[in-house]
Parts: structure tokens; C-alpha cells; sequence
């Protein structure tokens, strides 16, 4: 089994999971939920609640975050 893989810009992905995102930004999927909790967002990012209840983020948060830029 592979580990998700953060989407590259070619990827036509919209959305990425909690773990998928927290992957490509070296950090815990909780430190992701804490923040949502705690401040609705996390750096001016806010995810989408899909269908499933399960979260969805921006798939260009990870360049936007490691580039240094806010939603």
C-alpha cells in the first residue's frame, strides 16, 4: 500500500485530504484539525466539508504555505 503522494502541479486534483495535506507540509493531520478547531482556518487556509463529513483542502495550499503566502 503507498502513502498518498502531495499533488504536483500538473495533477488535476481540486482537493486534498487532511492527511494528504498535512504530509505534504511535514506535520500532523491533528495539528490541522486543532487549528480549524481552535481558529476556523489554518494560515488563512479553510478546507470544504465534503459529502462524507470528511475534509477537503486546496490542493495549492502546500506551494502556497511553503511559498510563504496566506489564502
Amino acid at each position: 500500500m503507498n502513502a498518498p503522494q502531495a499533488p504536483r502541479a500538473d495533477n488535476a486534483r481540486t482537493h486534498l485530504s487532511t492527511e494528504e495535506l498535512a504530509k505534504g507540509l511535514g506535520i500532523k493531520p491533528q495539528t490541522l484539525r486543532a487549528a480549524l478547531c481552535r481558529n476556523g482556518e489554518y494560515f488563512g487556509i479553510r478546507p470544504v466539508k465534503a459529502k462524507n463529513r470528511f475534509l477537503r483542502w486546496p490542493a495549492d495550499a502546500v506551494e502556497r504555505l511553503t511559498a510563504g503566502e496566506g489564502a
